[in-house]
């Protein structure tokens, strides 16, 4: 038998424990070892048998979670799923939990229609076996086999698939990304390191809704370049970075020889939303030959047809490569496929992406 995944769900609600459980438990390859109402019960748990992985409220009493997080990072590293409130403090506080080595975010689950109990629990078991196969600088933990779930959608609900794709000429050079768990730290490495005067780039982090707004803003402040939430029509010019929205697609879209994003709504492509696969197909449609396009490190296997896809419209393609990946599942995937013209670690590709501009 495979051997399951190990929660240890820490929240001061008890609703929120048992309703965090109960959706945990209904998945087969996950099984929770136990709760609790605070990080102080937590750690005393955590000494007596340690879990796979720990889902972490950010506002408990007696001791925070950003300040319970620290301490398991630096001291015994166990990945963490942050389950976060959708208010504006509690995004930038979720934010602050990636970089202090939480390995995902989660919304708390809506417990008020169908479609969003079956969307919350996808994501949810999803990002504990995302996290499960990080690699912990501190302790190794054995990479659990994931189980196989057929995607629910692909991105012909939201994009039909070009039946060929034409060269296009005369248009603006154009840049797309995807990337999921492990990939809020990459995408700012990436981003540092290019100057202003680079082709606009359109994004896809797979991330809640609420979170995307603070991780816009978080790049913004940090790099040369002007770093937004998508809005529909927005423009995507030189210098200019567009993140897809949380719970929302994004496509690339051409208007005479400017780029623009759609934004709309559509269920889940491949279990996420927003999706790759959609913003690398329409990629392939409206820009083709004059598109470069990253798929970094994350679970699952969104953004590999997509890739291919890219490729097959001329465009070139890149995969991280497994040693600079924290999750080597998407890069995976897309490699299998031979979709990547290039595969490469993650500091060698905003030289890369320079080096084809001339």
């Amino acid at each position: 038998m495979k051997k399951k995944i190990r929660v240890l769900v820490v929240d001061d609600s008890a609703v929120v424990r048992q309703s965090l459980s109960s959706i945990l438990e209904s998945d087969p390859g996950i099984e929770v070892m136990g709760t609790a109402a605070d990080p102080i019960i937590a750690v005393k748990k955590i000494m007596k048998e340690i879990p796979d992985v720990i889902t972490l409220d950010i506002e408990m009493p007696r001791m925070d979670g950003l300040t319970f997080l620290r301490k398991i990072m630096s001291q015994h590293p166990i990945p963490v799923v942050v389950i976060s409130s959708l208010t504006t403090e509690g995004t930038e506080v979720a934010m602050k939990a990636l970089e202090y080595g939480a390995s995902e975010i989660i919304g708390k689950p809506a417990m008020n229609a169908a479609q969003f109990i079956n969307e919350s629990k996808i994501m949810l078991c999803d990002a504990v076996k995302a996290a499960a196969q990080v690699k912990l600088k501190r302790r190794k933990i054995a990479t659990p086999v994931a189980t196989t779930v057929k995607p629910k959608y692909s991105a012909d609900v939201i994009l039909n698939k070009a039946s060929s794709f034409k060269q296009i000429i005369d248009t603006d050079k154009v840049v797309v990304l995807g990337a999921s768990t492990g990939g809020t730290e990459a995408i700012r490495n990436f981003l540092k390191e290019l100057p202003p005067k680079v082709p606009g780039i359109a994004i896809v982090q797979h991330m809640p809704e609420g979170f995307t707004k603070s991780f816009a803003n978080s790049l913004n402040n940090i790099c040369d370049l002007e770093v937004k939430e998508a809005e529909n029509g927005d423009k995507l010019y030189q210098g200019r970075v567009l993140i897809a929205p949380g719970s929302k697609h994004m496509l690339l879209k051409r208007v005479g020889k400017e780029y623009m994003v759609e934004v709309k709504e559509g269920p889940l492509v491949n279990r996420h939303r927003p999706s790759v696969d959609v913003l690398f197909r329409s990629a392939a449609r409206y820009a083709g030959n004059n598109a470069t396009g990253f798929i970094l490190t994350g679970m699952g296997n969104d953004g590999a047809k997509g890739l291919l896809e890219l490729k097959e419209s001329g465009a070139h393609t890149v995969a991280q490569d497994e040693a600079s990946s924290v999750v080597f599942g998407m890069p995976k995937e897309a490699i299998k496929l031979d979709a990547a013209e290039k595969i490469m670690a993650l500091d060698k590709m905003a030289g890369y992406l320079l080096s084809r501009l001339g």
